[in-house]
């Protein structure tokens, strides 16, 4: 049995994520406890009690994601889990942080400064309303990519996220993703339809934030991952804790090639992935991607339990 850990990207946010874990495991509080602090916030409080605006604004979203799937990872450990159990880590945008995070390439507190950091420079790379994101279903990453080249007209539009092999997400000047959606609708997509984001991450248009995590990348030092990392911009394993610096920078305009992560995972004799942190999406994706791939979510204290009882 080759196991695989996930860390969920945005969009898996919600009020009340983790708290029930800080509850049940000083370990987990502990997580919390380093992040507000690294942060000069109570994000725990945003997290648990907040306003879900508030917590869905990129800056925030991003550290809380990260400080979630940390808490139930050290909730597994707590249990008998080590990082070890894992063949690979990988993590889905953001989630490459809490997967390094994870594998104790870098620490929680610099990751959710980094995190921090990240979310506020994509925010600002593009003025509001001048980007967008659209997923197209029913087409794969070939077609997709062939829509967003077309509708780009002198834009930018490109394929950012390449989810499953029915999923892809596009992004760029909101003026060629709309024409994109159009253009996507007349090829046969399913549905395609804009996403309630905030900016168009994974495109040309974050040239400014790769900049910025270029920077702050440089500040902070990094171990070699405890476990390889699957990288989204390469789909394949890195262990060098350089390269993956360079990789996180490369991140921020790149394509997340998720659905080649997973391929690249099964070849390599994965047949469990456990999704650490908020939400189900990844393992969702899993299923279209690799049906043999067996998926558990782990987010709650009844998670954690169901998990390391069905390992021991």
């Amino acid at each position: 049995m080759s196991r695989a850990f996930v860390f969920p990207g945005q969009g898996a946010q919600t009020i009340g994520m983790g708290r029930a874990l800080a509850e049940a495991y000083p370990q987990a509080k502990a997580v919390f406890d380093e992040v507000n602090e690294a942060l000069g916030q109570d994000l725990s409080a945003l997290i648990w009690e907040g306003e879900a605006e508030e917590l869905t604004l990129t800056e925030n979203a991003q550290p809380a994601l990260m400080a979630t799937s940390l808490a139930a990872f050290r909730a597994l450990e707590a249990e008998g889990v080590s990082i070890s159990d894992a063949a690979f880590v990988a993590g889905h945008s953001l989630g490459e942080y809490s997967a390094l995070a994870a594998a104790g390439t870098v620490s929680v507190a610099d990751a959710a400064r980094l995190l921090r950091i990240r979310g506020r420079a994509m925010q600002q790379a593009v003025p509001v309303g001048q980007g967008a994101m659209a997923a197209l279903l029913g087409l794969d990453f070939a077609a997709a990519s062939a829509v967003a080249e077309e509708a780009a007209q002198g834009e930018v539009c490109q394929a950012a996220n390449d989810n499953d092999p029915s999923q892809v997400v596009i992004s760029g000047h909101k003026a060629a993703v709309e024409r994109a959606v159009e253009i996507a609708k007349a090829a046969g997509a399913k549905r395609a339809m804009l996403l309630p984001v905030s900016a168009p991450f994974h495109c040309a248009l974050m040239q400014p934030a790769a900049e910025a995590m270029q920077a702050a990348l440089a500040e902070v030092t990094f171990a070699a991952p405890a476990v390889p990392l699957v990288a989204n911009v390469r789909a394949e394993a890195v262990s060098d804790a350089e390269a993956i610096k360079a990789l996180l920078v490369e991140q921020v305009t790149g394509s997340v090639r998720w659905r080649e992560s997973v391929g690249y995972m099964a070849q390599q004799g994965v047949t469990e992935v456990w999704e650490i942190g908020a939400g189900k999406a990844l393992s969702g994706m899993i299923r279209r991607i690799a049906r043999e791939i067996s998926c558990a979510q782990i987010g709650t204290p009844e998670e954690v339990a169901k998990v390391t009882a069905a390992a021991e």
